[in-house]
């Protein structure tokens, strides 16, 4: 994998950094749209904890044998701060809380929810990281909150088991938004994919009061949903949460995180493809008006 290699922005050329941070958003964007179809595909098989879990399993192992070679030396102290912190909210809760939200919603509409994050994150970019904090910010986030509104308006309308999934998707967003800023000062003294890793491990500690009933279900559960379960280890989580911390490395936070505003987009068409699901109405408007806040939120103030 490219991105397990660390490269130091400052004897790396520009140019050669703008080549791979693009290669690693694209393949970031890809992969994390194709999680949430491939949780929805599993979910029967899986509940929320064991899935959380056999995934992190699986990307443990898989990126532990391209992360561990390179480790010249572990976390000490204080350093285990910011790593556990966002492996218990990242890896842990937010997996947990969207596989319990994709029980409820479609895997469109859940993307679109999450899709909240971006402004979260810019947000506290600007006052944690002091990465700016400008007036179109506030004015994008009110928009695309009216849009989340509305989605969950649409969802109360249909049952209240949706209206529980909008608020762990909200839940979600939440904690990968307060993970991200987390995260970006380890990216200062470990590659990308040992940052990754840890967190991780972090993530599959927490969730080992759900390993018989993992096990339990791996054996119930036919071939197709265990090769699902395998496939989100690898590609959306080892893979995928790697390139994004490598991006992460080099690019602003909030910057990075307007990326992300491709995602439900993808994941609708992948979800359309696989699964043959389509967003309600409301989760269609509802996904406009939040793209269109997101969109104002890049708007440079004269």
């Amino acid at each position: 994998m490219a991105t397990s290699t660390p490269i130091s922005p400052a004897t790396t050329p520009s140019r050669t950094i703008s080549k791979l941070g693009i290669a690693a958003v694209i393949v970031t964007v890809v992969l994390w749209a194709s999680a949430f179809v491939g949780i929805r595909a599993v979910g029967p098989s899986f509940s929320p904890g064991s899935l959380t879990l056999g995934r992190l399993v699986v990307a443990a192992v898989a990126l532990g044998i391209v992360a561990l070679p390179r480790l010249k030396r572990w976390p000490k102290g204080r350093e285990w701060l910011p790593i556990v912190a966002y492996g218990v909210m990242w890896f842990a809760g937010y997996n947990l809380a969207l596989n319990a939200a994709e029980h409820m919603l479609d895997a469109g509409t859940s993307a679109m929810l999450i899709n909240v994050s971006p402004i979260l994150i810019a947000v506290l970019a600007g006052v944690i990281l002091k990465e700016g904090f400008p007036r179109w910010l506030i004015i994008g986030s009110l928009v695309a909150f009216g849009g989340v509104a509305l989605i969950a308006l649409g969802s109360g309308q249909r049952s209240t088991a949706d209206v529980a999934g909008v608020l762990l998707c909200l839940l979600a967003a939440v904690l990968a938004a307060v993970s991200v800023i987390v995260q970006k000062p380890v990216l200062r003294k470990f590659s990308a994919a040992q940052a990754t890793w840890f967190g991780i491990m972090v993530g599959a500690v927490c969730c080992l009061p759900w390993a018989g009933q993992l096990v339990a279900e791996v054996q119930a559960a036919p071939l197709p949903a265990t090769l699902g379960l395998v496939y989100l280890g690898i590609f959306p989580t080892a893979i995928a949460f790697t390139t994004w911390a490598y991006a992460l490395s080099l690019i602003e936070a909030g910057k990075l995180a307007a990326t992300t505003y491709l995602v439900p987009g993808a994941t609708i068409l992948i979800s359309w493809a696989v699964l043959k699901e389509i967003p309600t109405i409301w989760g269609l408007v509802g996904g406009v008006i939040c793209l269109v806040g997101v969109g104002l939120t890049r708007r440079r103030s004269r």
